[in-house]
């Protein structure tokens, strides 16, 4: 039952906007009916479906890289405490900077609108990565520590045998952050782009539908990009406990 719980909760919230539409007689180019919109889907998937691909490549492609080098410097600033005062500082400066502030200067200095796009992407969901997954290496229990020390380990015996299994945890925690961020940072950057023609996005699809004021269309595309984030959060959640349910507490 309590698993039933969501699911209830979520169903009872569609059919009272349902209802609520159906009574009050709203208009759909203010608020369509669900059933509207999931009509809506089923009739435009066929344009809908490459800008949604569009979309995912955009996400998965930061969400790697943002993998890759959110673990490469975290596992430097853990072995060199100058490399990590010399680099923290900007990657503290690319998180707190709003990407809708730095994407119109992206699309100016690089020619390719998809790396753009990649990279506004990449800029949003790094963080996440590289700061969970520095606690998580600083995070060894101070006994095993001193264990390695006792027993001559090298810097890169101690990463990997204790810090990169002290820090799983951290950094499954932060990739179900960073991937729904990365689908954030596509979807705002290609807004701020304002990208048209075949290779584009959901959110061109967004602003293609609004600027003809076809409300039931919005939503439709706004369906694809919500669930496709509910999708990695539930995929990245399963990962983590397939990788965490045995021997740590987070997962108990």
């Amino acid at each position: 039952m309590v698993r039933l719980l969501p699911w209830l909760v979520f169903i009872a919230a569609i059919a009272g906007w349902e209802a609520l539409v159906r009574i009050a007689q709203v208009p759909h180019y203010i608020l369509p009916a669900p059933s509207l919109i999931l009509s809506t889907l089923g009739q435009n998937f066929d344009s809908l479906a490459p800008a949604w691909w569009y979309t995912v490549r955009i996400t998965f492609g930061a969400l790697a890289l943002s993998v890759i080098s959110g673990i490469g410097l975290a596992g430097l600033f853990v072995l060199s405490s100058w490399v990590e005062r010399s680099f923290l500082p900007f990657a503290i400066v690319l998180q707190v900077t709003p990407i809708v502030a730095i994407a119109p200067l992206i699309l100016i200095y690089v020619e390719s609108t998809t790396a753009a796009l990649l990279l506004c992407a990449w800029i949003v969901a790094f963080f996440p990565i590289l700061s969970n997954t520095l606690i998580g290496l600083r995070s060894a229990d101070v006994h095993l520590r001193d264990l390695f020390t006792l027993y001559g380990a090298t810097r890169w015996q101690r990463l990997r045998l204790l810090l990169a299994p002290s820090a799983a945890p951290y950094f499954l925690g932060g990739l179900k952050i960073a991937g729904g961020l990365s689908l954030i940072g596509a979807v705002v950057a290609e807004f701020t782009a304002g990208a048209a023609g075949r290779e584009t996005g959901l959110a061109s699809r967004i602003l293609e539908a609004s600027f003809r004021t076809e409300t039931p269309k919005m939503f439709a595309a706004l369906v694809l990009v919500s669930l496709t984030g509910v999708a990695i959060f539930a995929v990245f959640s399963q990962l983590s406990h397939w990788l965490l349910g045995r021997w740590h507490d987070s997962e108990q």
